[in-house]
């Protein structure tokens, strides 16, 4: 619904429908993850592509939950793969203590670049996505990707047979994974406690 493509969840009342992501939902709960696996943390910067129709509503979530937790938020925004280098080196000037990656085809498509500068600079981050953990991220928080595809499937049988997008009303992500990758985390010098690796879906050793 942020973006203006349905009417409601309940009755999208167009030709769209689907599964949500609760990209805005799950903000809050990817801080408090950060803040958990590094409790030192006080600044946190975002790495950001102001492009993206999700950016704006996305920060403002952030913040609210930032303000919460007592964390201060640094915005680094990119457009393009060339800013992403000097961006890492604002955020080792202003001395961040961890990093989230905002979701974007730009920031994924660079993931090795990005991946290999957190490293360098020593900074724990989450990612919105699951691809990000397995890739070399320190630890992603997101709705399962193989249980999003399976709902799809039923979406598009039920189209197929004539039922209509209208009808259909926008469901979200029932299973969310949470992945930890301890050879990143090793990498930069950093212990997951263990109560919080007790709650991981996925630990990659």
């Amino acid at each position: 619904m942020s973006l203006g493509l349905v009417d409601g969840l309940a009755r999208p009342g167009g030709n769209v429908t689907g599964l949500g992501g609760l990209t805005l939902e799950l903000s809050g709960k990817r801080l408090e993850l950060l803040k958990e696996v590094a409790p030192r943390v006080t600044r946190v910067a975002v790495l950001a592509n102001p492009s993206h129709p999700m950016t704006a509503p996305t920060m403002r979530e952030i913040q609210s939950a930032a303000n919460a937790l007592g964390l201060r938020i640094q915005i680094h925004e990119v457009r393009e793969a060339q800013k992403i280098e000097g961006a890492f080196a604002a955020m080792t000037r202003q001395r961040a203590g961890g990093l989230m990656v905002l979701q974007d085809p730009l920031f994924f498509s660079q993931n090795k670049q990005i991946l290999s500068l957190a490293v360098k600079s020593r900074l724990p981050a989450v990612y919105v996505e699951s691809g990000w953990a397995p890739a070399g991220g320190l630890m992603s928080y997101a709705p399962s990707l193989p249980d999003l595809h399976r709902r799809a499937a039923i979406y598009v049988d039920k189209i197929l047979k004539g039922a209509k997008p209208a009808d259909l009303p926008v469901e979200q992500p029932m299973r969310f994974e949470f992945i930890i990758n301890l050879k990143a985390a090793k990498q930069i010098g950093l212990t997951i406690p263990p109560n919080v690796l007790a709650r991981a879906d996925k630990v990659i050793r």
